[in-house]
């Protein structure tokens, strides 16, 4: 696929809606996230019970959850979270829109979880950038468009 970003109506049509979904997004990923975090936990506790607390030091993975869960999203398939699935949406790379290669997805998560821990505010910057990009979206080389106007963009003509 040789399609790029770059065109301001091919960028327009695969962005157009994205915002919103973006919220809702990720208040799923964070709802899932939880959930996840607390089956972990008593998972866990649960084990460290049955070793009389020797297993309780596997507690200690419980920060890296989060991260790990937009990391491995981003290099799945689809190239997106549980959340974004849901909602139709996908994070493609700028240049070409595939998906994302493991440095970016680095990038990508790193400086969503630094924007998180500056009180969030950072993500305003989508307001006012061309596509409603964020600063994570910008600096590691990516962007959240719709999968379907990805889809119909992409489409070959069955003869």
């Amino acid at each position: 696929m040789n399609i790029s970003t770059t065109d301001d109506i091919t960028a327009h049509y695969l962005t157009r809606g994205v915002m919103f979904r973006r919220v809702l997004a990720l208040l799923m990923d964070m709802i899932l996230i939880g959930l996840t975090m607390w089956l972990l936990f008593w998972g866990l506790a649960f084990f460290g019970l049955i070793t009389f607390g020797l297993g309780l030091g596997a507690l200690s993975i419980m920060p890296f959850v989060p991260f790990l869960y937009h990391f491995l999203s981003l290099l799945g398939g689809s190239a997106a979270t549980p959340g974004q699935m849901l909602l139709g949406l996908t994070v493609r790379r700028t240049d070409d829109l595939l998906p994302p290669l493991p440095l970016q997805a680095l990038i990508y998560v790193v400086l969503f979880y630094l924007t998180i821990a500056a009180t969030g505010l950072l993500f305003l910057v989508a307001l006012f950038t061309r596509q409603h990009r964020t600063l994570h979206d910008l600096f590691s080389g990516l962007v959240v468009v719709r999968t379907d106007a990805l889809q119909s963009l992409t489409a070959r003509p069955v003869i």
